[in-house]
């Protein structure tokens, strides 16, 4: 390959989102820290960012839709490379109405010759005109209704027949949907300096438009413009984090001056969220299995002018043998999951988890809750997270827990708003990616009972 070939960024938006969907088809690289690399890396700027953002997780998004388009046009066996261009160049002809048809093949021809030669080139201006010219095959032509659904919102079948069993058509239906359209950008209030107003005032100046949710009081959604540039910022008033993983430090609740565990830290939203709704008071300490990642959480911490959080490298499912036990008010476990509820955040998701995962991550979410249990006093509360929308790893979990774990009993959620506390069950809560715009997301909230001995 040629250096030129290698290039990322020469100021061709569509060779650098090419680049990225070809690493992370090869590499099984995460395409949000690809994106963002690439955009800190380059130096690109808003107008270029927005089209590589846009195109990049378009593609990924509608990667099934836009082979089952493309099918009848392929003739022959096309290079890996290739068929991520075509795939590319057809997004951006039938989903991006401000795009001309004409200049994103084009555009996809000049990019083969670089990459390619001139054969591929022509056949790569073949098959994309041939495609305008003669249209996209309607998807309503296929027969199987799980396999109509899962090309329409380009989901692999075998996910599709999961949440089926698990939810039903409709909800499914809804939240397959959902999972492409692109996610709102939101942040949390570091109610210690600035009230919401006050942040919303001063994010304005800067030219951001935000307004405040209508769910979770210290969050505020970002309508446009980029909030990890401003002094806003950079200052701790506000931090860069989902709606939805808002909730965690809200169930738990923790009081002033509590020692608390958060058993899966990195990269801190939820433990400084904790450190916020300790008014700074008390103690935190947080753990993870990755050494590298516990740096995040102190960088938050500073920039947010928190000092009561002290972090360790331990791995949860150890946590006993490491820690005090019956030493903490509260523990936080928002384990490790398969991310099902993050898929529009991370569209690759849906393309590499198996449904072998689920076991495997259901035995670590056990072991986790088991070492949380141990080291938690009597009346303490115990909080389970997830941002999944699997059965087996949220209600699936709590249940062969609660099995295991007769001193653990579940508590009504209350210290959220009534939208959802009213969609709890059992003192579990699970919110989908289209019930109000934010991540999928699961939590449960424990209670050990008094005279209990883990």
């Amino acid at each position: 390959m040629t250096k030129k070939k290698e290039q990322i960024w020469d100021g061709n938006v569509r060779d650098a989102a090419l680049t990225i969907l070809l690493a992370v088809d090869k590499n099984q690289a995460y395409s949000n820290l690809l994106l963002n690399q690439t955009i800190n890396k380059y130096k690109i700027d808003a107008k270029d960012r927005a089209l590589l953002t846009e195109i990049t997780y378009g593609t990924l998004q509608n990667k099934y839709t836009l082979d089952y388009y493309l099918e009848p046009y392929i003739r022959s066996k096309v290079e890996l490379w290739v068929r991520w261009l075509l795939r590319l160049s057809l997004y951006q002809v039938v989903y991006l109405s401000r795009i001309p048809a004409h200049a994103a093949v084009n555009e996809a021809v000049e990019i083969a010759k670089r990459r390619g030669h001139q054969g591929i080139a022509s056949m790569v201006n073949g098959i994309l005109r041939s495609v305008q010219r003669k249209g996209i095959p309607s998807i309503d032509l296929i027969e199987d209704p799980i396999n109509r659904l899962a090309i329409e919102t380009s989901h692999p079948n075998w996910l599709v027949e999961r949440f089926i069993e698990n939810y039903g058509v409709e909800i499914t239906t809804e939240m397959l949907k959902e999972n492409n359209i692109p996610p709102t950008h939101t942040v949390r209030v570091n109610l210690l300096k600035a009230t919401v107003d006050e942040v919303v005032t001063l994010l304005d100046q800067e030219g951001i438009t935000a307004k405040q949710s209508k769910l979770i009081p210290e969050c505020i959604h970002i309508v446009n413009g980029q909030v990890a540039h401003t002094n806003v910022f950079k200052k701790g008033l506000v931090t860069i984090q989902d709606e939805s993983s808002m909730m965690p430090a809200n169930v738990l609740n923790p009081n002033n001056g509590w020692k608390v565990l958060d058993m899966c830290a990195a990269p801190g939203g939820k433990t400084t969220h904790l450190a916020e709704k300790m008014n700074n008071k008390g103690s935190i300490l947080a753990t993870d299995i990755h050494p590298h990642k516990l740096d995040l959480i102190e960088e938050t911490s500073s920039r947010l002018g928190l000092d009561i959080i002290q972090t360790a490298p331990v791995d949860g499912r150890k946590a006993a043998e490491y820690l005090q036990k019956e030493s903490f008010d509260a523990v936080l476990v928002d384990a490790p999951c398969s991310g099902l509820g993050v898929m529009r955040r991370k569209p690759d998701i849906k393309y590499t988890k198996r449904e072998e995962d689920f076991e495997s991550l259901h035995k670590i979410q056990l072991q986790l809750l088991d070492n949380a249990v141990q080291v938690l006093k009597d009346e303490g509360r115990l909080v389970y997270s997830t941002c999944t929308v699997d059965r087996l790893e949220n209600e699936g979990t709590v249940r062969a827990f609660l099995a295991s774990h007769p001193e653990m009993e579940l508590a009504s959620i209350e210290n959220l708003p009534k939208e959802l506390v009213d969609r709890q069950e059992n003192g579990m809560l699970q919110v989908f990616p289209h019930d109000f715009g934010s991540d999928g997301f699961f939590v449960a909230l424990f209670r050990k009972k008094a005279g209990s001995h883990a």
